[in-house]
């Protein structure tokens, strides 16, 4: 097996090295070391994490969840239910509910953009998730190649030392057989 990051750009990517990305490099050498390119990226993506950001997915975990859409129209019915029937004429939101719907658009317009930085993180993880799996799919294919090379190889050898046994095999008949001929021609 080829020992540089250069002989294997050209045996098993088909391309020079000066063209392979940084990733491409990466699997290359560690083909070449003999170790693992699989990480979990949990871990490495934990330590970044701040406060603001814990609070972004814990918002939109809750936000995007059916016991709080339930509970929500839960305290809608309850407000409409306190405005309009237990209250009466003295209710301190009356029918159009103009609290209400101040109090749901600040709701809105706090939520949504929290949901999105949670959303946006979430998609910057995905693209590093993306890259990962590339690189460990590639790293996969280099390995699958080099077995196949090995077996290759392998069979090859096989087929060399089955063809030297047949030679000698034949050899071996041949003399024998020159031996028994003087045997069994008439005197």
């Amino acid at each position: 097996m080829n020992k540089t990051v250069p002989e294997l750009a050209n045996r098993w990517l088909r391309r020079n090295p000066e063209n392979l990305s940084e990733l491409e490099r990466r699997v290359l050498q560690s083909t070449v070391d003999r170790k693992p390119i699989s990480q979990d990226i949990n871990d490495s993506l934990a330590g970044f994490q701040g406060a603001g950001d814990r609070i972004a997915d814990a918002i939109a975990r809750i936000g995007g969840s059916w016991t709080f859409i339930l509970s929500f129209i839960a305290f809608l019915i309850l407000w409409i239910g306190a405005n309009w029937w237990l209250l009466g004429q003295d209710s301190f939101d009356p029918f159009p509910f103009i609290f209400l719907n101040l109090v749901l658009s600040m709701i809105a317009a706090l939520q949504a953009p929290v949901i999105m930085m949670s959303q946006n993180r979430q998609a910057a993880r995905d693209r590093i998730d993306a890259a990962h799996d590339y690189e460990v799919n590639l790293k996969a294919e280099i390995e699958i190649m080099a077995l196949h090379e090995k077996l290759d190889e392998l069979r090859h050898s096989q087929i060399i030392g089955m063809r030297d046994e047949i030679a000698q095999i034949a050899d071996q008949l041949k003399r024998i057989d020159e031996r028994l001929a003087p045997q069994t021609q008439p005197s």
